[in-house]
């Protein structure tokens, strides 16, 4: 009976681990040819856009900005830049573990 409980118990415990928030980050590149003023990252099962990550900075043409993502328990974001002209790159269920950004005016919604 005892063996049935601990199992159960490192069971649990390894199930909970599982789930547990961790940090991701995605790197943006911005091809485009403009400077982009906004970028938007929100988990992918949000109804809405997270604040700007680029707060009072901007995102210049061929530069490149880190955005460090905690607390979430899922890679899985939806990314959001506006330029300089209001155009905006949306880019849906990006797994950040995985994927770097590259915008160009291919992505140009």
């Amino acid at each position: 009976m005892r063996i049935k409980v601990l199992l159960a118990a490192l069971l649990m415990l390894c199930s909970s681990s599982l789930v547990m928030a961790a940090d991701y980050y995605v790197d943006i590149t911005n091809r485009t040819g403009y400077t982009l003023y906004y970028m938007y990252v929100s988990p992918a099962d949000s109804k809405s856009w997270e604040e700007d990550v680029l707060g009072n900075d901007v995102l210049m043409d061929g530069d490149t900005q880190r955005v460090t993502i905690t607390g979430y328990n899922s890679p899985i974001f939806d990314i959001r830049l506006v330029d300089e002209d209001e155009d905006s790159y949306t880019f849906w269920n990006v797994d950040v573990s995985t994927q770097d950004l590259v915008v160009t005016l291919d992505h140009l919604d």
